[in-house]
C-alpha cells in the first residue's frame, strides 16, 4: 500500500513539474513594480518590509516614507535604521487619524511626507520605495491620487514601489501590478488584548 501511495504521489508531482516548468518557460520579463498590500487585516506593512529587508539582502538601497506612523519609536524603524546607507527611513506621520483630530495638522503632514516620497520616486539609486500607509492619506483625501499616481508612472525604470494601508482607492488598485488584500478573521483584541511589542510594534 505505502509502494502504490508513494508511487502515485511522484507521478503526480511529476505533471505538476512538467505543467510548472511549461509555464515558468514563458516567464521571462522583468520591470519596476507596484505593488499594493490593502484590507483589513493585519500585516500589510509588516510585508512590505519584509520585501524591503529582501532588497537589503541583495545589496539593494530602499526607501521608506511612513505617512502616518510616526509618533511612535517602532521596532522596524530602529531595524531598517540599522542597515545604513542601504535604508532612508522617514516617519513621517502624527499617528492615527482619530489621535490627531486635526485634519488641517494631518493634511500638512501628508504633504511633507510626499515631498520625501515623490523625491525617492525619483531617485533611480533606490530599488524600491515603500509608502506606508500612503492609502489612509489617500482616502482621507489628504493628497491627490492624480498626482501620486504620475509621480508612479514616471518613477526610474526598474523601481518597485510599495504601497500599504487599508481601503487602497480603485485607481490605486487598477495601476498596480501585483495587488494583495489582508482579510481578517480573528484578531485578540477582540478578546480584550492589546498590542504588544513584537507583534503590532
Amino acid at each position: 500500500m505505502t509502494e502504490e501511495l508513494d508511487l502515485r504521489h511522484r507521478e503526480k508531482m511529476a505533471k505538476k513539474k512538467a505543467s510548472r516548468d511549461k509555464m515558468m518557460a514563458k516567464k521571462n520579463g522583468a520591470k519596476g513594480l507596484m505593488i499594493v498590500h490593502t484590507g483589513a487585516g493585519k500585516g500589510k506593512s509588516t510585508a512590505a518590509f519584509g520585501m524591503a529587508i529582501r532588497c537589503v539582502g541583495h545589496g539593494m538601497p530602499v526607501g521608506i516614507v511612513q505617512f502616518i506612523k510616526g509618533a511612535w519609536d517602532t521596532a522596524e524603524r530602529r531595524i531598517m535604521e540599522g542597515f545604513g546607507d542601504l535604508v532612508t527611513f522617514r516617519a513621517m506621520g502624527e499617528g492615527f487619524t482619530w489621535e490627531t483630530q486635526d485634519r488641517a495638522r494631518d493634511v500638512e503632514a501628508a504633504r511633507k511626507a510626499w515631498d520625501v516620497a515623490s523625491a525617492m520616486l525619483a531617485d533611480p539609486s533606490l530599488s524600491m520605495v515603500v509608502l506606508d500607509e500612503l492609502n489612509v492619506a489617500l482616502r482621507y483625501e489628504y493628497l491627490s491620487a492624480e498626482t501620486v499616481l504620475a509621480a508612479i508612472a514616471t518613477r526610474p525604470e526598474g523601481q518597485h514601489v510599495v504601497v500599504t494601508g487599508r481601503n487602497a482607492l480603485p485607481a490605486i488598485i487598477e495601476a498596480a501590478d501585483l495587488v494583495t488584500e489582508m482579510t481578517m478573521l480573528k484578531h485578540p483584541f477582540r478578546d480584550g488584548i492589546k498590542a504588544q511589542k513584537g507583534v503590532e510594534f
